[in-house]
């Protein structure tokens, strides 16, 4: 199983509940031929000959093809948005804002697009322009982790929570705000508060999502596995191609030890979304799981490339570098993710790790004290313990 190198680290990728997916017949369909002139319009057809390529491994010739479609049906809204994804996940942050900004202005109530658009100026450190796009994305979309994370960032977190609150209480039968506060505090790592909240929204909305979802990740954290796996199992009888729910239901099984039964519950998840780097990680964790830490690291590398600001791929690419003693191929990869997911304090508490292991005290030093502002109190704790050590090592001749 996943070495922990001092403190228990959380290796599956629990993603945020976002709208249902759209369920999409499964037709045998030719990439080469899927753009001639015959066919008026099929955008379901150019999303998923763009989701063949990228699973064949071809992340440049899928964009190509797409921008090819995009071209000639400038009207049609989920392919272009699927390519404004596609840009992001290249760095190429202008193009992607580019096409999402077109996308509203041409509908200016999209959600969705909103929701993306803020996660470009997020990247781009634009604080106060991610926030207002992630408060148009509301409710409705998987925004308030991002939100939390900018509050944080500006300084006004406890503001932002308080009002969020207060709204709650105010309109205590809207299941979409009560999800809402229930994700914020999934967000600060504080299950039993986040339930209460998940609990009122379904009380008024027995088939919301985002609180089934939110549910189940919060009995995770408590290690409640049997709990967690129903709840991913009534998510799917709501939406039986939701890839979030059939992802964590893959993860809820790899943390009870069900290897053979998580891998068919992960082989759809990818089936449905190999553009998504979650289950990718989770196929990581597998080979880990059998001793098999070569592919688990190739599983992990693949998951940077199709999706290249999931801090758990970094963090479990570290993991297996620095317990195999390759501690410069972990700061190389830490690096990486500290510059992708900065606030993460698992992926600077583990470079701290490598750089410990190298001899350079200052940078291990550096890297702990900003491990120790994590929103994780067990990441907190343990790096405020591991600076303390280091200072006594270094002070001891």
């Amino acid at each position: 199983m996943r070495r922990t190198l001092g403190f228990a680290l959380l290796a599956f990728a629990f993603v945020a509940m976002g709208r249902p997916a759209v369920a999409q017949p499964r037709v045998e369909t030719n990439p080469d031929v899927i753009f001639a002139p015959k066919f008026a319009s099929d955008p379901e057809g150019a999303i998923r000959a763009a989701r063949e390529r990228i699973a064949a491994g071809d992340l440049n010739g899928a964009v190509n093809e797409l921008e090819a479609y995009v071209n000639t049906h400038p009207t049609e809204s989920e392919p272009l948005r699927f390519l404004g994804d596609l840009y992001y996940r290249q760095g190429k942050f202008a193009k992607a804002e580019f096409v999402y900004q077109r996308l509203l202005n041409t509908n200016p109530r999209d959600k969705e697009t909103h929701n993306r658009l803020g996660v470009v100026y997020a990247t781009e450190n634009r604080i106060d322009d991610a926030i207002t796009q992630f408060n148009a994305a509301l409710p409705g979309t998987d925004s308030v982790k991002d939100l939390v994370s900018m509050h944080l960032r500006k300084g006004d977190l406890p503001m932002y929570r308080s009002e969020m609150e207060a709204l709650a209480r105010s309109q205590p039968t809207e299941a979409a705000i009560q999800a809402e506060v229930g994700q914020i505090y999934s967000v600060l790592h504080q299950p039993g508060q986040a339930m209460m909240y998940y609990m009122r929204a379904l009380d008024s909305d027995p088939t919301s999502l985002t609180a089934i979802n939110g549910l189940g990740l919060s009995y995770l954290d408590t290690h409640a596995y049997r709990d967690a796996e129903g709840q991913f199992k009534r998510c799917l009888q709501v939406d039986p191609t939701n890839y979030t729910c059939e992802n964590n239901l893959g993860a809820t099984l790899l943390q009870m030890a069900q290897f053979d039964a998580a891998t068919p519950v992960l082989n759809r998840a990818h089936q449905m979304a190999p553009e998504r780097p979650e289950a990718l990680v989770n196929f990581g964790y597998l080979a880990d799981a059998r001793n098999d830490w070569k592919r688990a690291v190739s599983y992990y590398v693949q998951a940077t490339v199709v999706g290249p600001y999931l801090p758990e791929a970094y963090v479990d690419l570290g993991l297996d570098y620095e317990h195999n003693g390759l501690y410069p191929l972990a700061q190389s990869a830490l690096l990486k993710g500290a510059s992708a997911a900065p606030q993460d304090g698992r992926i600077r508490y583990l470079l701290a790790v490598a750089y410990a292991a190298q001899g350079q005290t200052p940078l291990a030093m550096q890297q702990l004290k900003i491990a120790e502002q994590s929103l994780d109190p067990d990441v907190a704790r343990i790096a405020q313990e591991e600076q303390s050590k280091l200072s006594t090592s270094t002070a001891t001749p």
